[in-house]
């Protein structure tokens, strides 16, 4: 009876604590490694509209705000402990707004770019890639061009599209692991951020407009050459070429596919990613979009993020166990929900079962 009089006056401890804790450095604390990463993304975005030139200047930074202002709802509702730590409406709650909030961006890049900058530094690109490697694949690879390489080629660069979604999506719904999530999410949150901030940094169009009318074979292709076109001209950034981000997303999700082969779908499906990965990133320079530069950061990008999510996921993870706080993720599917608790009551309930089996 003492032992569990004990327990539950730690239990109340615990819970006056966080009625004393200011909600704010509440927040702050139960805040995850990638809302920080999102956070100042949104940050240097705002900071580079606010100081650019371009017509589009004004529209962005409401739209950024907006993307700000959803993402932050997302966190304050779940983070802030206004939904129920663990339950299945913090989990949607969270999870849409961080993929919403980032896919927005993305599509608003077609005007952020040029409103931030209106340098394109192709020239330089390519004056660098012919003085390290002494080679451009756009020019080299002209001679192989024909409408079977062209429709070869561009069928998996559009697959890139659809790679994102059967990663992105089964991942963040099904994955009952909240270790290896919060590692994927964060890997895919270094990826994508830091990829649209390079875009800034280094602007530029890529061969097929730089060396537009150099070429002496014209690329031409079938149904998914045109989905291509037809899909950059819509929704493209136009200015998304340092580094190639269908370079680094695929080659991450091979890595990590790789690193977690010992578990399904992972045994199975990383051969074929990995696949995948490679003649995406052959499609990016032989259908002119990238130079030789783009991909190679490309693939630094993906190995860098791969390698430092997982060491940061489990600092984090660690973290927040040690300061009672919800996991970074907690699966939908999982079987057991959160509650809430820090290491002290933990410790109490192994000591009181430890009692009992003694007692016995």
């Amino acid at each position: 009876m003492a032992q569990l009089g004990h327990t539950g006056f730690v239990r109340e401890l615990v819970r006056e604590k966080a009625r004393v804790e200011p909600t704010v450095l509440r927040l702050v604390r139960s805040l995850a490694v990638q809302d920080w990463v999102v956070l100042t993304y949104f940050a240097i975005l705002l900071f580079a509209l606010v100081n650019g030139q371009g017509a589009t200047r004004d529209g962005s930074i409401i739209r950024v705000a907006g993307d700000v202002a959803l993402f932050l709802t997302g966190v304050i509702l779940t983070r802030g402990g206004i939904l129920r730590a663990g339950s299945l409406a913090a989990g949607l709650v969270y999870r849409t707004a961080v993929l919403t909030s980032l896919v927005a961006s993305y599509l608003q890049l077609r005007e952020i770019l040029p409103a931030v900058s209106s340098r394109a530094l192709d020239a330089e690109i390519l004056a660098f890639d012919l003085r390290v490697f002494g080679y451009e694949p756009a020019i080299a690879w002209d001679r192989f061009v024909t409408p079977a390489t062209t429709e070869w080629f561009a069928f998996f660069y559009f697959l890139y599209f659809l790679l994102l979604v059967v990663h992105i999506i089964p991942m963040a719904l099904f994955d009952r692991s909240s270790r290896r999530l919060a590692w994927f999410v964060l890997g895919t949150v270094f990826v994508f951020c830091l990829g649209h901030i390079g875009y800034m940094i280094v602007p530029g169009y890529g061969p097929h407009r730089y060396l537009e009318g150099r070429f002496e074979n014209p690329l031409e292709g079938g149904l998914f050459w045109r989905a291509v076109v037809a899909t950059v001209r819509v929704g493209g950034a136009q200015k998304d070429i340092f580094p190639s981000l269908h370079t680094a997303a695929p080659t991450w999700f091979a890595i990590f596919s790789f690193m977690n082969r010992d578990a399904r779908p992972f045994k199975y499906t990383w051969p074929v990613v990995a696949f995948m990965a490679t003649q995406i990133m052959i499609a990016t320079m032989f259908l002119r979009w990238h130079w030789v530069a783009d991909v190679v950061v490309g693939l630094l990008l993906a190995f860098g993020a791969a390698f430092a999510s997982k060491k940061i996921a489990a600092w984090d993870d660690a973290r927040r166990k040690r300061a009672g706080l919800a996991p970074i993720f907690t699966p939908l599917v999982s079987e057991t929900p959160f509650e809430p608790e820090n290491v002290e009551i933990s410790s109490i309930r192994n000591a009181r079962s430890d009692a009992r089996r003694n007692s016995c």
